[in-house]
Order: structure tokens, then C-alpha cells, then sequence
């Protein structure tokens, strides 16, 4: 959903300084940085517990964790939705806590909960948001691209809840936004609109837009992230590229066997190739058990 705000509220800064005081631009910041957030509520639950992260522009971060880790509560934070107890949170280079309308305009939000008018049409939905942005992605491109051309004029109130998620996702990319969060986008959707959906995030990052994204679903985070972190309890308990979650040991491939005496056998090897061909005995039920992105982070959440 697009923010709006009645005040500017951000106030003017000093033009940029290269490091030795002289003037003109600074490198790039990253779109999102995080530290040391922390959340604690008044019944003393730490919902957020010192989280760190950065999210390059252009990159394709995933939030990773079960239900009640924090995920939600750090994205809340990160949209200016939610305050927090400790910490340095700034996206775009801004305070989320502290901004400006032309500020939350750069900004795309995909809620966990839909926030539509119920009684409009979905074209007029989007027709009415696209008046909120200079350079806003037509409406035409948003029904084809979310797979509802044929619901364009079926109120919002008589869509399913796939069709209403499908919906909130076209709002929150309506006006190009640099910074596009989405907080578990594909609930709802069955496995074609899913996939739809990944094609339409693909060109979104085709784009340079940053992307925040959290899912129950890993098969999604491996398909779309550049990197990830994992959530649980409130803590972070690994910031990896999204191929490297878990570190090398967790990912290493398992050779389970069973041997003549009836003895089983199972151990971890990079090369199981080379395993299996040194041995001199028979394997029985010989098994070679390649760890995905899903069994480590259970492994992961697990220990937690």
C-alpha cells in the first residue's frame, strides 16, 4: 500500500561531503540498514532482540523465521508502522520513524492483512492509487501482470482471497517504488498464480527496485533472494547469500547405506561420488541426501 502523511516532517539536511570534508556526492548508502534493532513490548515479550542487516539497492532480501520470530515486527518497524525499543533503523538514508510524504512515496508496501476499499472495482482501486504517483505503472499493466483481467470490474468485496492478495500486490508496486516491501505476498495463491507472481517480481527487480521479502514459503526465498537472514525467538541466527544459509557443514550432502551385517551407516561428504566408489563392500539402500534450503533452515529453526 502506498504511505501518506499530512506534514513534512523531515528537516533539511546539509549537501552531502565526500570523507575529508569536500564537497559533492556521497557513494551510495545501502537502501535499508538495521542496527542493533530491538522490540520490546510492555509485557516485557522482546519481539526483536539486537538484529543487524544491510540490504544493498537492487537487492532481494528475504526474512526468514516461523510464526511469532519477529519477522513481521521488523518489517513493521522498517515501514514506519511500528516504533522501537533500541537501536538505528534507516531506509533510504531516513529515520522510518521520522519521515516526509515525498519520502513514503518511494516506498511500496505489501501488507500481511488487505487494506481495499471493499465496495470498488478493481480497476477502480488501482485507478484511484495510480492518482498518487507521477510515474505510475498503468492499470492495464497491473491487471495482466497480477492476473486479473477478467476480475477488472468484479467488486473487491466478491473476490476470493487469492484475488484480494493479488490485488494488495498490484497497490504496492502501482507507483515504481525504489523500496518494495512484502510481508508473506503469495498467501493465498494457488501454485500458477504463484508463479505468476514470480515472473512479475522478476521484473520488478529487472527494474532496480529493493525488495524486502518475507515468506513461509523457502522454495519462494530460494527462487527470488540474493540473500537472507534467519529469524527465530527475536534473534538473528544467520545472515548468508541465500545458497549459503546455514554455512557449509549444514549443506554438505549425506550417504546412507546399510551394510551386509545390517549395520547403517550415514556420513557427511562433498564429494559422495568418491565415497561411494572407495568403498570395497556392498552399499545396500544406498541413499545420497543433497540438504535444501527448506531441511536447513528447519535444522536451524529446530535447534533454536
Amino acid at each position: 500500500m502506498p504511505r501518506s502523511d499530512d506534514a513534512e516532517t523531515t528537516a533539511p539536511v546539509d549537501p552531502p561531503q565526500r570523507p575529508g570534508g569536500e564537497a559533492g556526492p556521497m557513494p551510495e548508502s545501502p537502501a535499508i540498514e538495521v542496527q542493533h534493532l530491538g522490540k520490546q513490548y510492555a509485557t516485557g515479550k522482546r519481539a526483536v532482540d539486537d538484529v543487524s542487516f544491510t540490504i544493498d539497492r537492487g537487492e532481494t532480501f528475504a526474512l526468514l523465521g516461523p510464526n511469532g520470530a519477529g519477522k513481521s515486527t521488523t518489517v513493521e518497524i522498517l515501514e514506519g508502522y511500528r516504533s522501537r525499543t533500541d537501536g538505528e533503523v534507516r531506509v533510504l538514508g531516513h529515520d522510518p520513524a521520522r519521515t516526509s510524504r515525498s519520502h513514503n512515496a518511494r516506498i511500496g508496501i505489501v501488507l500481511q492483512t488487505s487494506a481495499e476499499s471493499p465496495n470498488v472495482t478493481v480497476a477502480e482501486q488501482l485507478n484511484h492509487f495510480a492518482t498518487l504517483y507521477p510515474k505510475h505503472r498503468s492499470v492495464e499493466e497491473l491487471l495482466t501482470a497480477t492476473g486479473l483481467e477478467t476480475q477488472r470490474n468484479t467488486r473487491i468485496s466478491r473476490l476470493s482471497g487469492g484475488q484480494r492478495r493479488r490485488v494488495d500486490v498490484a497497490l504496492g508496486i502501482i507507483g515504481r517504488p525504489e523500496v518494495l516491501f512484502l510481508d508473506e505476498p503469495t498467501t493465498g495463491f494457488d501454485p500458477e498464480a504463484r508463479r505468476q507472481f514470480w515472473d512479475l517480481l522478476r521484473q520488478v527487480q529487472h527494474e532496480g527496485t529493493t525488495i524486502l521479502l518475507t515468506t513461509h514459503y523457502l522454495d519462494e526465498a530460494a527462487q527470488l533472494a540474493d540473500r537472507a537472514a534467519v529469524i527465530a525467538d527475536g534473534k538473528l541466527l544467520d545472515l548468508a547469500p541465500i545458497d549459503e544459509i546455514g554455512g557449509a557443514e549444514a549443506r554438505t550432502p549425506r550417504v546412507r547405506w546399510r551394510d551386509d551385517d545390517g549395520g547403517h551407516h550415514d556420513e557427511r561428504t562433498t564429494d559422495p561420488t568418491a565415497l561411494i566408489r572407495s568403498s570395497t563392500a556392498p552399499m545396500h539402500d544406498l541413499e545420497v541426501i543433497r540438504p535444501s534450503l527448506e531441511d536447513v533452515y528447519l535444522d536451524m529453526v529446530g535447534q533454536k
